[in-house]
């Protein structure tokens, strides 16, 4: 179960691609940090070059840099991985912070009543990106990280919050290329449509194997309320 509320366009695949291009040094960095996905934690320095597409001694060069600085660092078997010194650096991101303060409370008020899954999550341009989350002991196993970014059309909270989103930016998504997982993730831009105008009839967006085959989420939407 997931507590929700949102922002810019960007890509909705899931991982990153090999990248190419980087010319200004900081276009070089960020193409090393952004190497590293949810497929791909842990990286030689080879496999870093090669999809930050920069030279082996550029990414040398730039590897030790950030290792020095801690924003990378090596496992047990010498491969690099994201360090705790950029975590850090992230966990101050203003989005993330006052929201989760406020939302925690009820996450937690959500796991207690149900003991499964509950879950923040953003929308960050055609993604929903998860803030945070409180696993379920005994709920089914989920592609979910404080971190974890999904295509919109293909997770409850992103549907959820892509039906309440603006009707231009809707309608933009509808009808851009919707990534596949299962033979149930939502591909057609007329059956996307649809999901959303019963999402918005509802007030729940139910995700039915659309990522693995074994998961079904039942996001609510949460109305914002001011103080008096």
């Amino acid at each position: 179960m997931t507590a929700l509320p949102h922002s810019r366009l960007r890509s909705s695949s899931g991982a990153a691609p090999v990248r190419g291009g980087a010319t200004t040094a900081p276009e070089r960095l960020l193409s090393v940090l952004t190497a590293f996905d949810r497929e791909h934690p842990a990286l030689c320095l080879t496999d870093i070059s090669r999809r930050a597409g920069l030279s082996l001694t550029t990414a040398h060069r730039l590897v030790r840099a950030l290792t020095e600085w801690g924003a990378l660092e090596r496992n047990e078997s010498g491969a690099y991985q994201v360090g705790l010194r950029l975590w850090e650096v992230a966990a101050l991101a203003p989005r993330r912070l006052p929201l989760r303060q406020v939302a925690l409370p009820y996450l937690e008020d959500l796991y207690e009543a149900t003991h499964e899954n509950a879950q923040l999550a953003v929308r960050d341009g055609g993604e929903v990106v998860y803030i945070e989350w409180l696993a379920g002991r005994s709920s089914v196993g989920v592609h979910i990280r404080v971190g974890a970014r999904w295509p919109l059309h293909a997770t409850g909270a992103g549907l959820a919050l892509l039906a309440h989103g603006e009707p231009e930016f809707q309608e933009a998504y509808r009808v851009g290329p919707l990534a596949s997982f299962t033979p149930c993730t939502i591909t057609g831009p007329e059956r996307l449509r649809g999901v959303l105008a019963e999402v918005r009839r509802t007030g729940a967006a139910v995700s039915d194997r659309q990522v693995t085959d074994n998961v079904l989420s039942w996001p609510l939407r949460c109305t914002a309320r001011t103080a008096p």
